[in-house]
């Protein structure tokens, strides 16, 4: 069973018609919320009376001011609700993180000298040299001296032994 390759064309065909499907959905989907909005705000708001004297339209700012003050305050609660709901969240996802613990990330090898890392940390400015060997102390190292007897002839060392055994062996 081979699968036949599509032709960059095709391929550029079928994307421009997918687009082009798309963007009528949006277009449509825009008229269909401009319509509801309108259907709502005709239900819920009718058209205030205009006519009458001043004093009506005085009464009608009163109620309209009222009005807005009302909405006002509720989406304050609404907000401060949110913001609140949103700060618990924020405070459960740590507790969360701290319940499970931080994964460490492994760490990468980096082989990079003492002084090319100071170089990077401090940047091109500081000229720092990092001769951990050139701080040291020196210490002369002192030679132990062992006795050269030890170390002569080792036949004689067995002669001097069995004159030791025949010792023992006469008592």
């Amino acid at each position: 069973m081979s699968e036949k390759k599509m032709t960059s064309s095709r391929r550029h065909h079928l994307k421009s018609l997918i687009l082009q499907i798309a963007m009528n959905w949006i277009e449509q989907e825009k008229k269909e919320t401009e319509t509801a909005k309108q259907a709502y705000m005709a239900e819920h708001c009718s058209p205030p009376d205009m006519s009458g004297d001043q004093a009506a339209l005085m009464e009608l700012c009163k109620k309209l001011h009222a009005a807005i003050d009302k909405i006002d305050d509720e989406r304050y609660d609404a907000e401060a609700k949110v913001q609140k709901a949103d700060k618990e969240i924020e405070d459960l996802k740590i507790k969360v993180v701290d319940l499970i613990g931080v994964k460490k990330p492994a760490l990468k090898k980096v082989r990079m000298s003492a002084d090319t890392m100071l170089q990077a940390l401090l940047g091109s400015k500081h000229k720092v040299t990092m001769d951990l060997r050139a701080n040291l102390k020196q210490v002369k190292k002192e030679v132990k001296e062992e006795p050269t007897e030890a170390v002569g002839d080792w036949r004689k060392n067995i002669e001097d032994k069995a004159d030791r055994k025949k010792m023992f062996e006469a008592s």
